[in-house]
């Protein structure tokens, strides 16, 4: 099997994401002060912004929501997470990712981490949504609970529990910080491992058994580093690998001292409606 490359990563990314809702992305934990910040569980589920009148993805897309669903929606904006469950991503992303409405929207939540145009702090931001709520009748429609926390032990120890209960991992905000479009140090995601995206640009030969299969994946990711996985693929993965030019996501264990994710092991085909 040759090597081979496709057009750049960057080309791609201008053209594939041109609709996208300018939203708020996590930066990772690493050990920054957090005291006095508040945590909240990270829904693994389908990111969706509200624009006071249409669901849309993160990708662009507008969501096909049923209208009993978006019925008496808030007016502004919200930024959150249609969410089954938890370790149930991939039956969220088949029941909203549909081109049309259907009964399955009743398994799913949206729930809500921000009110993007509201003023204040975060709590204020929420309050907003919160006084709202008491007016309106949307059972399906939550706000994410937040609390504060004191210590990086703290954290470590919240991270824990619910990780040992099947949740994806944490968010911790500085909570005096208004909603910010991007990466920021002030919104930071927290797990045992970290992951991140990377697109598929060619593959390796496979040796001894997987000969004439893909023994890795070579992905180019964003800091335009070209990453070898092989780990964590599976022996059909190996027969019938991700296209070129498709996202995966990868899993990785910190950085090394020049900077490349340690200990990269290939994760899952990558969905763009999924969250940061």
């Amino acid at each position: 099997m040759r090597y081979f490359w496709i057009v750049s990563l960057s080309l791609i990314l201008s053209v594939s994401w041109a609709d996208k809702p300018d939203l708020m992305a996590l930066e990772r934990y690493d050990n920054q002060r957090i005291d006095g910040w508040l945590v909240s569980e990270k829904l693994d589920g389908v990111r969706a912004y509200w624009d006071g009148q249409n669901l849309i993805s993160r990708g662009g897309n507008q969501l096909a929501a049923p209208a009993w669903f978006i019925k008496d929606f808030p007016p502004f904006a919200l930024d959150g997470e249609l969410w089954i469950g938890r370790e149930k991503c991939e039956d969220t992303l088949s029941i909203v990712m549909t081109q049309t409405p259907h009964d399955g929207w009743k398994q799913v939540g949206y729930h809500i981490f921000d009110v993007p145009d509201a003023s204040g702090g975060l709590i204020a931001r929420l309050d907003e949504l919160k006084t709202y709520l008491t007016q309106h009748d949307l059972p399906h429609l939550h706000i994410i609970p937040q609390r504060k926390v004191n210590s990086a032990e703290e954290l470590k120890t919240h991270l824990e529990k619910l990780v040992n209960n099947g949740a994806e991992g944490l968010v911790v905000r500085d909570p005096n910080v208004g909603y910010q479009v991007g990466r920021s140090q002030h919104a930071l995601k927290v797990k045992p491992k970290y992951d991140a995206e990377c697109e598929v640009a060619g593959y390796t030969e496979g040796q001894g058994k997987y000969t004439g299969q893909v023994g890795a994946l070579i992905c180019v990711n964003e800091q335009n580093q070209h990453l070898k996985l092989g780990s964590g693929l599976t022996d059909n993965l190996r027969a019938n690998p991700p296209k070129i030019g498709s996202q995966v996501t990868y899993r990785y264990s910190g950085y090394t001292q020049k900077g490349w994710p340690k200990h990269a092991v290939y994760y899952r085909q990558r969905n763009p409606e999924q969250l940061d």
